[in-house]
């Protein structure tokens, strides 16, 4: 069978991340997903202008929060009015959501199972709290990739040493939703550098014993 005709674009944009009262400066990778003619956002960080550059011509059909911490949704709304696209986040999040964009509700929930098409691929929402209570990743097996957000990066677990964050929580994320893909599956993180299910997977009791 001939796989779909989809790819996966990558930018990086630079801004702050705000919590509990302190600010950090931060840089995002925000994932584009799609075709020539359309496409969606993973994670609209910092700067609309560039991420519209990104999209270019195509249709955007949506902008996916993973979560909804400050420096992931903060270029959402001007993204998603320059362009016409919803905001796609998970209902738990909506607390944290609404600390950034007090007067601008998102626009469609997401929930575990979820299945968004673009280009004839799918993305399959994955619910994966801890790092926040609505994190989500989005599971793309065409592609043999998975959209992570903050849930799993090179090396370990998201951050969980903030408001609505649980350790126990996103490690039960990871074993029982992540670590079960297939282990050449490409992680496509949040921050930093991709990795693969199965460079991870080995590490998870040294992650536990750690703690954090």
């Amino acid at each position: 069978m001939t796989p779909p005709p989809v790819r996966v674009d990558h930018l990086v944009t630079s801004g702050t991340f705000s919590l509990d009262g302190g600010t950090w400066e931060v840089d995002n990778n925000v994932w584009l997903i799609g075709d020539d003619h359309e496409v969606y956002v993973i994670d609209a960080a910092h700067d609309a202008d560039a991420i519209a550059d990104a999209v270019g011509g195509r249709r955007l059909l949506g902008i996916i929060c993973t979560h909804g911490h400050d420096d992931h949704i903060d270029a959402a709304p001007a993204l998603a009015d320059r362009t016409g696209a919803p905001i796609l986040l998970h209902p738990e999040d909506e607390v944290l959501w609404r600390m950034r964009h007090p007067d601008r509700a998102p626009d469609k929930p997401l929930a575990d199972g979820d299945v968004l098409t673009v280009a004839g691929a799918q993305l399959r929402v994955v619910h994966t709290p801890g790092h926040s209570p609505g994190a989500v990743c989005l599971h793309a097996p065409a592609l043999t990739t998975v959209f992570s957000g903050d849930t799993l990066f090179q090396g370990g677990p998201g951050a969980t040493g903030r408001s609505y964050s649980s350790f126990p929580t996103i490690i039960e994320s990871i074993r029982e939703r992540l670590l079960t893909l297939p282990p050449e599956t490409v992680v496509r993180t949040g921050h930093g550098d991709s990795t693969t299910i199965g460079d991870e997977a080995p590490h998870l009791d040294e992650w536990i014993a750690r703690g954090h």
